[in-house]
């Protein structure tokens, strides 16, 4: 409202006396960016541009936009004219020298090849021409040669410090190939070459956020992750990472020999728990063998001759072992002929030390 005057005074009439205050292009909401919220917004100013592919990657400084907001196209008309005439005398000098002309004016593009044309600077085509033969004027058209095969690099070897303080030399090899000719030359100087330092930087950075132990037990999920950057940063350069490994860790001498020793003791450990156990299953077995030798007493005489029975079977040397006075007074017995009743008597005292044997190892 004006002082004195009482009247509203709107202002959309007000802006459109001045001219246009806005960019016509959309910001990452969706709504027209004003002359107000201009001030407000990054350095970089987007383009509008017919090149859904390409809209992200041109962008314009404040110091080359109007006034009032839109882009300054000075002289397109008398460029369009002299364009158009240079173009008409390309084709006029293409056809005075046919067939010589056919020479310069076709290019082979191979299966595994795009063409990118640029006519006095400018593209011609959102889409990249070939495979087969493409149609370009020798003085006016610059062409791009794009190979979309599957690229691979060996990262080189990466000094790198992890979460928990520990320096380890990482090797990697990444593999990319090209899927947008049109992005990886309008938007990047060189693709490959940018695609190679990046892999560098997104190696230590990955690695920095990881201690030791993952490092060496996940390298598959590590690797992943590193894809994923690296896929998402080269999006816009028309790259697509589709693999990234991780050939080799080498660490310190010190702190491989630290976990050598560590994994020694771990297995001497393991080793002396594993006798132990066994050296209590078998005392437990030959608590139960005793018990069922005491049972019956003439086991343990059969036992006795089946160990002097393998002991004179491995080696022909003379052994001079005891013999129980019992079993020979036993055979004694047998031999002259005094019964059954007589053996039990005599076995009465080899059971009695049997026992007393018993009581005194079980």
């Amino acid at each position: 409202t004006r002082p004195g005057s009482g009247q509203q005074v709107d202002s959309n009439n007000d802006k459109s006396a001045h001219g246009p205050s806005h960019i016509g292009r959309n910001n990452n909401s969706g709504n027209p960016v004003s002359g107000t919220d201009n001030a407000t917004e990054s350095t970089q100013l987007r383009v509008p541009t017919t090149m859904p592919s390409l809209a992200r990657g041109f962008s314009l400084v404040p110091e080359r936009l109007g006034k009032r907001g839109s882009y300054k196209k000075q002289g397109n008309k008398g460029m369009f004219g002299c364009e158009a005439a240079m173009q008409l005398l390309a084709y006029l000098a293409a056809l005075l020298t046919l067939p010589f002309s056919l020479f310069m004016c076709l290019k082979v593009i191979a299966q595994y090849e795009r063409a990118v044309v640029f006519r006095l600077g400018r593209l011609v085509s959102e889409i990249p021409k070939g495979p087969g033969l493409v149609f370009i004027l020798p003085c006016l058209d610059n062409v791009k040669t794009i190979d979309l095969r599957t690229f691979t690099f060996n990262v080189p070897t990466q000094e790198v410090l992890t979460k928990d303080s520990v320096t380890v030399a990482v090797d990697a090899v990444v593999y990319y190939r090209i899927f947008d000719p049109v992005m990886s030359v309008v938007n990047v100087e060189d693709a490959n070459r940018s695609t190679r330092l990046l892999a560098q930087t997104t190696l230590r950075n990955v690695l920095g956020t990881v201690d030791l132990y993952q490092l060496l037990t996940a390298r598959e999920q590590i690797a992943h992750l590193m894809q994923d950057c690296l896929d998402t940063a080269t999006e816009t350069w028309g790259v697509k990472v589709e693999r990234v490994d991780i050939k080799d860790v080498r660490l310190p001498i010190q702190l491989q020999r630290a976990m050598a020793a560590e994994a020694e003791a771990a297995r001497e450990a393991k080793a002396k728990v594993i006798a132990a156990e066994g050296e209590q299953r078998a005392s437990v077995a030959l608590k139960a063998a005793a018990l069922e030798i005491g049972e019956c007493p003439i086991a343990l005489q059969l036992r006795y001759l089946q160990t002097l029975s393998s002991i004179s079977d491995e080696k022909n040397s003379t052994i001079i072992f005891p013999l129980p006075i019992d079993l020979l007074s036993l055979f004694h017995q047998n031999l002259s002929g005094n019964g059954g009743s007589s053996s039990s008597r005599r076995l009465s005292p080899l059971n009695e030390s049997t026992e007393s044997q018993l009581l005194k190892y079980g």
